[in-house]
């Protein structure tokens, strides 16, 4: 779904094929990786040998093909490869756990972004992207993910240490806030104000999963490389 959102707004109506065929592999890559990570590089490459002999026998105008080739790969890279880590965390030992803590970190750095910036915002953070965001929400924010992480260790996770949880929420909290301004970003390029309007009041699927899509990623890494020999 966030793919179909994400080339709506970018991907020109003569290329309806091609979107369709991106949906489609991009759609199939997180169950390709229930086999191992191993299935990412194998799938990028096969993604690009076929996006690149599609596009050179329909190249359509020459002055545009590289253009949109390229958002054809971004999309596959920033939505199917970003969110295929979440399929590997889960595959880890605590896995299902790891996916809470990440939405927990997640969830409530935004919640304290929000009451910090309205109450207390007064430095724009990055008004040419996104003019509402504040420094005081920003770093409200990375308290309130720091705050989750501990909650998430004391409720269901005591593998983290409260040094790890520091660690957790600083780093998936960071993370969630550039994921969001990168996808305000995109929007503000493509000229639209919300990603889809699947989600009444609150745009599209990809406008919710915006944060996740960056923090998935670390956290996998994360607790591949300190934690992936307990449970």
């Amino acid at each position: 779904m966030a793919l179909v959102e994400f080339y709506a707004m970018s991907l020109a109506a003569e290329r309806s094929g091609e979107r369709a065929l991106a949906i489609g592999t991009g759609v199939l890559l997180p169950l390709c990786c229930l086999a191992g990570a191993q299935a990412i590089p194998a799938a990028l490459t096969l993604v690009v040998l076929l996006f690149a002999t599609l596009f050179l026998f329909r190249f359509g105008d020459l002055a545009k093909v590289v253009q949109h080739l390229s958002l054809v790969l971004l999309g596959y890279l920033y939505i199917p490869v970003l969110l295929s880590h979440m399929v590997l965390l889960r595959e880890l030992p605590y896995g299902r756990e790891w996916i809470f803590l990440v939405l927990v970190v997640v969830m409530a750095g935004d919640t304290s972004a929000y009451f910090t910036g309205i109450n207390f915002g007064r430095r724009k953070l990055y008004p040419a992207i996104s003019p509402n965001k504040s420094v005081e929400g920003a770093l409200g924010g990375l308290a309130g993910s720091v705050f989750g992480a501990a909650l998430a260790s004391a409720a269901f996770l005591p593998v983290l240490s409260w040094l790890d949880c520091l660690v957790v929420g600083l780093g998936l909290g960071a993370l969630g806030q550039v994921g969001d301004l990168f996808e305000s970003m995109l929007k503000r390029s493509f000229g639209v104000k919300d990603s889809g309007r699947m989600i009444p009041g609150h745009g599209g699927i990809l406008d919710r999963l915006d944060s996740l899509l960056f923090a998935f990623p670390a956290a996998y890494y994360f607790a591949l490389l300190k934690f992936a020999g307990q449970g």
